[in-house]
């Protein structure tokens, strides 16, 4: 019996690749077409990253709050800062644009100031009555200036919702029906009606309309990640199959090379269709993923191919060697690298683990492909030529190498020194960390949706929802007097906070209705007193459109009562703060044996989940670091190589994380990725140094320093070629316009330049400091995994 992973197993494997070729290419081919039809499941987002368990706290009060009230994210608004607007022709035409949006299916209601009423006080019948402000449409300057004077200065009721009476800002709510929100037809709505009314109104009235809310910017910001996938996956193949060319000087290497991560990219994408994932911010990073880690599969492989037949010319022989001696050391390599990924799979997170799930196995499918596809296509190929072999006498490469090896030489101690000096340093930045828990600050800055953001936010103090939700626990309870003063308690607090907008609830409705009564004197806009309330409430039943007006604000039974705010983009520990606050006074006035209060919107979970996400950043890392330090003992029998070998890995992931402090980049859900994928990657480079280093140990009679600096001459070249690949792979990502992606493209890239260094410096330097404890027979004894097998003699 041979044992697993063994040469015997792996010559199995070489004669079964190799005399099935055609077979194997059928059967690539069918599973290939297979994953092509499941690309028809595949579907992009329409709902926003929940970054938390189904059934964590904070999703189910969210949960709760959605079941009374419906989706809170169907607004959408438009906006005119522009003082001819308020001149009879452009006037009318805005409110035009608002009657039309009227008529689409996808639309509950619009709201503009056309549709604004006037309560009047019906003393005869003891009613209120509705009066629109403008009866049909405008006719005059006179009435357009009566109109600003009854807006601006006489309904508070109305002021920060549909105009800023400051600025003069004047704004249009659109709500879509909440059943369509996280659909398609929300995309269609906005994409192909609203956004091209809107461009005819702008280019005839010569008007800057600003449009946001949560639907339009989900709308558009998907849209931006679906258009970055084709991009990212053409520059990832143009950057890797330039920078192999380069290497190799091979047309037909390039090819084969282009030929294999493409057809990876297929079966990724059929993975994400066959398990029904939807292509999220994180998941549509995984096909150019897989074309960078893929093509430094390429390079070992046709690398070792080229050498081969120089050394013997025998094609057979070296594609059989090919997949004897690199078959180990991929399969290790990828292993490694997917175990990185795979530790997302153990957070409870969805987005999470579905980028966990489809991110390893895409890594092994490329690594099964690579090992299938290369040697395979090179069987049909005739002799490579001498000069694509030439790239293996470059002597460019020797400075580098020589320089590696003087540091380590002459130099440890400046290279332990300087170490030091980076790790405290780093310590240092690591402190500076901030989190984030931002909807947008991973948006395109200079997108026009995200300036249209940043101009609501300045007008009217944000357009993230954050909601508070009061349980009376008794039907009608809201409508209590007490209740009501509780509420605008809180209301007050609202207001005084400067990242809060106006709140809107049901008690800015009884003020309304307190002014109505006084014959609409804005002295009165306040809540009634115990007597005045009998009277107001009665007026108010009588009155046919209360329950219209109320439905919004109070459920059907009276028992729950809403207070929606709208919150600019702040930090995550402003947002904390200003939560403190709230649930302080909440705490202070809401009695809770009398009330259940509250807080949630998709501003507050986003938060949460980020926070949710960096107590699970710890667990994820050390994950990795436990999976691949199980693979490291079971590969080298010895508990002080991986201690030894760790210290090179770690090293360069606290210099990273030291840099995000300095640079000011915050942990957010799209850099707490960093790490993870960074150990699973650069782990690959100190695998391969190790086998190679125990190999020259018996090749040199365990002269210590013989067998770093041959290991150190032999993997260095392949360890710069590939860090090189990975490092502008990588570099693709910062084209992004998705600042999150961007930073973990350069964050990924800067940690695996540390890691090369790290692992071609320090760690020869280690081994050859501590050759006493670590370099005997003992600690290093026959590896259960012999990663590179032993040379042949004819070689």
């Amino acid at each position: 019996m041979f044992k697993l992973f063994s040469t015997d197993f792996w010559d199995i494997i070489a004669r079964l690749i190799l005399r099935n070729k055609i077979i194997i290419l059928i059967g690539i081919i069918i599973v290939t077409i297979f994953f092509g039809t499941k690309w028809e499941n595949m579907r992009f987002t329409y709902t926003e990253a929940n970054l938390l368990p189904d059934e964590h706290a904070v999703n189910v009060t969210y949960n709760n709050f959605l079941k009374i009230f419906g989706e809170e994210g169907n607004l959408i608004v438009l906006g005119v800062k522009d003082s001819t607007l308020f001149t009879v022709e452009k006037l009318n035409a805005w409110n035009k644009l608002s009657e039309s949006l009227k008529k689409y299916k996808e639309v509950e209601t619009v709201v503009s100031i056309k549709d604004l009423q006037k309560l009047i006080k019906d003393t005869k019948n003891e009613k209120f009555n509705l009066e629109p402000f403008i009866k049909d449409s405008i006719s005059s300057m006179a009435q357009v200036e009566k109109l600003q004077e009854e807006l601006f200065k006489k309904y508070p009721f109305y002021d920060n919702f549909l105009f800023n009476n400051k600025t003069k800002t004047i704004r249009t709510a659109i709500y879509l029906k909440k059943d369509i929100v996280n659909t398609s037809a929300r995309k269609d709505f906005v994409v192909n009606t609203l956004i091209p009314n809107i461009d005819a109104f702008q280019e005839s009235n010569n008007l800057d309309v600003r449009i946001s809310g949560m639907p339009y910017i989900r709308t558009l910001n998907s849209q931006n990640i679906v258009d970055e996938i084709s991009l990212f996956i053409a520059a990832a193949l143009l950057v890797t199959s330039l920078i192999f060319f380069f290497f190799f000087r091979s047309f037909r290497a390039t090819i084969i090379s282009l030929i294999v991560v493409c057809i990876g990219v297929m079966w990724t994408l059929g993975i994400l269709g066959l398990l029904n994932y939807e292509i999220t911010v994180l998941t549509a990073l995984i096909p150019p993923l897989i074309i960078v880690i893929g093509i430094p599969n390429c390079i070992f492989l046709i690398n070792k191919y080229q050498h081969e037949v120089k050394l013997h010319g025998n094609k057979v022989k070296s594609l059989q060697r090919v997949i004897t001696k690199i078959g180990n050391a991929t399969l290790m390599t990828n292993v490694t690298t997917a175990s990185g990924f795979a530790t997302f799979i153990l957070t409870e997170s969805k987005l999470l683990k579905e980028f966990g799930i489809v991110a390893s196995l895409s890594i092994l499918a490329i690594f099964i492909l690579c090992l299938l596809i290369i040697p395979i296509i090179y069987t049909f190929l005739p002799y490579p030529k001498e000069r694509h072999l030439e790239h293996l006498n470059k002597r460019w490469i020797g400075g580098f190498v020589n320089w590696m090896e003087h540091m380590v030489r002459q130099k440890r101690i400046t290279i332990y020194a300087t170490s030091v000096v980076l790790l405290i340093i780093s310590m240092i930045g690591i402190n500076q960390i901030k989190i984030s828990g931002s909807l947008i600050e991973d948006m395109p800055k200079k997108t026009e949706f995200f300036k249209d953001i940043r101009f609501f936010e300045e007008e009217f103090n944000g357009i993230m929802p954050l909601e508070i939700m009061i349980d009376t626990k008794h039907k009608k309870g809201v409508m209590k007097l007490s209740t009501l003063k509780r509420m605008d308690q809180l209301e007050d607090l609202i207001i005084e906070t400067p990242e809060l907008s106006k709140p809107i609830s049901v008690v800015g409705l009884v003020k309304y209705s307190k002014q109505a009564y006084y014959n609409g004197n804005t002295k009165f806009y306040q809540l009634p007193t115990s007597q005045e309330n009998s009277f107001i409430l009665s007026y108010a039943k009588n009155s046919s459109s209360n329950v219209d007006l109320l439905k919004n604000f109070v459920d059907s039974t009276g028992q729950y009562a809403r207070i929606t705010t709208f919150m600019k983009d702040v930090g995550t520990d402003k947002m904390e703060r200003i939560e403190e606050n709230l649930n302080t006074k909440i705490n202070k006035v809401f009695p809770k044996e009398k009330y259940d209060v509250t807080m949630t919107g998709k501003a507050l979970v986003f938060q949460k989940g980020t926070k949710y996400l960096v107590k699970n950043l710890a667990i994820s890392l050390s994950l990795a670091i436990f999976l691949i330090s199980l693979f490291m003992a079971y590969m080298f029998r010895s508990g002080r190589m991986i201690i030894v070998s760790l210290i090179p890995n770690l090293l360069p992931l606290l210099i990273t994380a030291g840099l995000m402090g300095y640079l000011g980049v915050p942990i957010k859900p799209s850099t707490i990725l960093v790490f993870s994928i960074a150990f699973g990657i650069s782990v690959d480079d100190t695998i391969h140094f190790l086998a190679k280093y125990r190999q020259e140990l018996q090749a040199n009679h365990w002269k210590i320093k013989t067998s770093v600096y041959g290991a150190l001459r032999e993997t260095g070249v392949s360890m710069f070629y590939t860090s090189i690949v990975l490092f502008f792979g990588f570099s693709v990502f910062t084209i992004s316009s998705f600042g999150g992606t961007v930073a973990l493209g350069a964050l990924v890239s800067a940690t695996l330049l540390f890691a090369m260094l790290s692992n071609l410096l320090l760690l020869p330097s280690l081994l050859l400091s501590l050759e006493r404890s670590i370099a005997n027979k003992e600690v290093l004894r026959e590896p259960a995994i012999n990663i590179i097998p032993e040379e042949d003699e004819d070689e």
